[in-house]
């Protein structure tokens, strides 16, 4: 190697290559001053024939337009294109015949370089090989009256034949800060680039023609429907196109791979007609890209839709436009994307692990048109998890953009468990439990609300634990069955247990999505209620106990927690109930049944009734609340109770001036009346108003002191431990702690008296008695009721009041009485 070099240094040093060498460098200073001496003879003959040559360029360019052109000055480039002539034509403006009607200039150039061949020159023709526009304005210009500025070239006559390519064929085209515009208002397309530099080398083929052309522009407005907005709009565009010409075809096709635009890079294949009235086009377009990035190349129309949503990773996407340049409306658009793992933004969250194939159209219907109303969205194999909820749309369809809707078939099979994803902790708890979910869906969407939603399929959810938190209700391994309809949700296989009480229950709402998302408070919510046991104050109390304020955290969950709890505050619930066993402290009651209804957080009860004490009961009311506590209003009708027990059961309403053991017998009563509940289901003291009368059957008086101490002085003789009645009827009218006595009627086998006046569960009691002194014992083998009244005052009578001193009931002569 070393010796070789040595070789090279030894030859450089050599006289012959000296020689050699300046031979060379004499050869290339020859042939530089030659290019000089014939561009300067050039130029010499360009001066000199500067006139013809401006008139030939003129001719030629004349010989082919009807409009007026403009040329500001002619310049000979000196050695540029050697050895073939360029000239330079400056202020160059060319207009067609109509241009005072519309004012769009067709060219308007500061400069516009030719090449010209010079061997055609010298033979008086104007051949022009190359072609390059500078800091120039080209405006195509179809107005709203159908009137144009592009009607500047001849037709050629019938039967001329198109001269070789040799002599007009322009083989290369430079475009350098050229403005172009096309603006169609018939159609409402506007296309508008501002074409930083083009370069493209053309090889002709007989008619045809081929050529790899360099585009960088800056895309201002590519409109094919200025009412819909612009694609692409204000991006750059960069890259190498293949275009070809077909003259059979009179068809330009273009390809590229990697074309950038923007930042993102495309291949793209088109078709475009050059036929005057009908210039069909298509463009196929392929590329890997992110959503948001998408987005901003898209038409407002579709943009401003499609940016409520997100891709966090790119997605292969390949879209075809097809459409005609002359025609009205919007092209043809598919969009065929593909998406795999990934992560997809929504406006109510995130879905993760999302895959799917998404394809839009706005030609959904074939011959409709191409327009919002047409187009739509089909999405398959959609797969992903909401929160960590997992679920498939094997199809789903969005349709019309104007007004939107959806349609297509939901699936899911998760453990109950992740549902606290998505509801606040304190709202509803879910734990254990499998839920299923099949269901086919449509809805509207207006401003992205679901509006007239319908869902048919069902929900299963088996062994599930839920806490209900503003009522403290907790379903202890719940079975639910949902089952949607076109009329109605059905609600089924759910128990509640809490505490004592165990419930089952199946409901149905009519038009229940419907009325969820726009009408709650119309919403119907009927149950049919069955319990093997129910403690009434616990299961009252879950509707006047305190209920929980909804979160002010901030949050998807909080914000759904909100939404469904302000719907289950507003809807109606009816409630068909029917017990085996109930209690209402001490009163133990059976074979319950009650329709009850919540309407605006009032409890209403209908048609309610049970068996109680060995009688019925029967009853109605309303639960309103006010406050902390809740307002009572109940209706009662008592048949034939055992009335010691049911007094029991009662707490003996609150009366110490004797027990229920020293009453016996049968009670049937009536009752319209008012009062106050506290949160926990029990009735508040002394809150109790209203009217109620009263019969007891087959009832006795056991050692009742107050007629006790009577009886001692008045009737030492009589059995007033054990007074048995044959009539003990009355009625009352109760007013808090008062009650007023009204013909309280006594008869029995001790004494006979009639009681009116006032009675305090308190402070207050003023009661006159009218007490015959007779024994009435013998009475009860009278058996005419008129013999038997008119007994009933005979001999000496008693008139007594029984008055409230210092808290004490005292009995006094009534000197006042009637």
């Amino acid at each position: 190697m070393n010796q070789f070099i040595q070789n090279v240094k030894t030859y450089l040093k050599a006289s012959s290559f000296k020689k050699i060498s300046k031979r060379i460098v004499f050869f290339f200073i020859g042939l530089v001053v030659l290019c000089i001496v014939s561009s300067a003879v050039v130029a010499v003959y360009f001066n000199s024939n500067k006139a013809k040559i401006t008139a030939q360029i003129n001719a030629k360019i004349n010989e082919n337009i009807t409009g007026v052109i403009h040329i500001g000055a002619i310049k000979y480039k000196f050695l540029k294109g050697f050895p073939k002539m360029t000239l330079a034509l400056s202020q160059v403006t060319l207009k067609d015949s109509l241009w005072v009607k519309h004012k769009r200039t067709l060219l308007q150039a500061e400069q516009i370089e030719v090449r010209i061949a010079l061997w055609d020159l010298f033979l008086n023709e104007i051949t022009i090989d190359k072609i390059e526009i500078q800091n120039a304005t080209l405006y195509l210009f179809k107005g709203k009256n159908g009137i144009v500025n592009t009607n500047i070239f001849k037709s050629k006559p019938i039967g001329t034949k198109s001269k070789s390519s040799t002599t007009s064929s322009i083989n290369e085209i430079v475009f350098d800060q050229v403005h172009f515009i096309s603006e169609n208002q018939v159609r409402n397309k506007l296309f508008d680039f501002n074409i930083l530099a083009l370069r493209s080398k053309i090889d002709f083929d007989g008619d045809n023609w081929h050529t790899k052309l360099y585009l960088k522009t800056l895309a201002k407005n590519m409109a094919f429907n200025t009412k819909r907005g612009s694609f692409i709009q204000n991006k750059m565009i960069d890259g190498v196109l293949k275009v070809d010409f077909s003259e059979s075809k009179n068809q330009i096709s273009i390809a590229t791979k990697q074309l950038e635009i923007g930042k993102e890079l495309f291949d793209i294949d088109a078709h475009f007609s050059l036929n005057k009235n009908q210039s069909p086009f298509d463009i196929a377009i392929k590329t890997t890209i992110l959503w948001k990035n998408a987005s901003e190349l898209l038409s407002a129309n579709i943009s401003n839709r499609i940016n409520q949503f997100d891709l966090k990773k790119a997605l292969s996407v390949s879209c075809t436009i097809i459409g005609d340049m002359n025609a009205v409306g919007d092209p043809a658009i598919v969009v065929n994307a593909i998406i795999k793992d990934n992560e997809l933004q929504i406006p109510d969250g995130i879905i993760t692990d999302c895959s799917f194939n998404a394809d839009y159209t706005n030609q959904y219907t074939k011959g409709v048109g191409c327009n919002d109303v047409n187009s739509g969205i089909t999405l398959t194999n959609f797969s992903g998890k909401y929160k960590t909820i997992p679920f498939e749309i094997p199809i789903g369809i969005i349709s019309n953009f104007e007004k939107t809707s959806a349609a297509g078939s939901f699936k899911s099979d998760f453990n109950v468990s992740r549902l606290n994803e998505i509801v606040e902790k304190d709202f509803i708890h879910f734990s254990d439990g499998q839920a299923k979910v099949n269901l086919e869906f449509t809805f509207d969407i207006l401003n992205l609300k679901i509006q007239k939603p319908l869902f048919t399929g069902n929900v299963a959810v088996k062994n599930a634990t839920i806490n209900y938190g503003p009522l403290n209700l907790i379903f202890v391994k719940t079975d639910i069955q949902l089952d949607f309809t076109e009329e109605a949700l059905f609600i089924k296989k759910i128990n509640f247990k809490d505490r004592r009480n165990l419930v089952f229950m199946e409901g149905k709402i009519n038009n229940f999505l419907t009325l969820y998302y726009e009408n709650p408070e119309k919403m119907i919510v009927d149950w049919d209620i069955h319990a093997p046991f129910l403690d009434v104050k616990q299961f009252v109390g879950l509707f006047t106990g305190s209920r929980q304020k909804a979160s002010k955290n901030k949050g998807k969950a909080a914000d759904f927690s909100q939404e469904l709890n302000a719907v289950i505050d507003k809807c109606q619930v009816v409630l068909n109930l029917k017990a085996d066993k109930m209690v209402y402290s001490k009163l133990e009651a059976n074979q319950a049944k009650a329709t009850i209804l919540l309407v605006n957080n009032q409890l209403i009860v209908k048609n309610g009734s049970v068996k109680s004490s060995g009688g019925t009961i029967s009853f109605d009311g309303k639960l309103i609340p006010k406050g902390g506590l809740f307002l009572m209003e109940s209706n009662a009708k008592i048949n034939r109770v055992d009335i010691a027990q049911f007094l029991t059961s009662l707490n003996n309403f609150g009366i110490q001036s004797f027990k229920p053991n020293n009453i016996k017998g049968y009670l049937s009563a009536s009752a319209s009346l008012k009062g106050t509940l506290l949160s926990d289901g029990q009735l508040k003291t002394n809150s109790l108003s209203g009217d109620a009368k009263f019969d007891v059957i087959k009832g006795s008086l056991v050692d009742f002191e107050p007629i006790k101490k009577i009886g001692k002085f008045a009737f030492p003789f009589r059995d007033v431990q054990n007074i048995v009645f044959s009539d003990l009827s009355g009625n009352f009218k109760i007013n808090g702690e008062k009650v007023a006595v009204n013909d309280l009627k006594v008869s029995s086998n001790v004494l006979n008296f009639d009681v009116n006046g006032l009675y305090s569960f308190g402070r207050g009691t003023n009661l006159a008695m009218t007490i015959p002194l007779r024994n009435p014992k013998k009475d009860e083998f009278i058996t005419n009721n008129a013999e038997r009244a008119e007994k009933r005052n005979k001999g000496i009578v008693l008139h007594l009041l029984a008055l409230d001193v210092d808290g004490k009931v005292k009995i006094r002569w009534n000197k006042d009485h009637e």
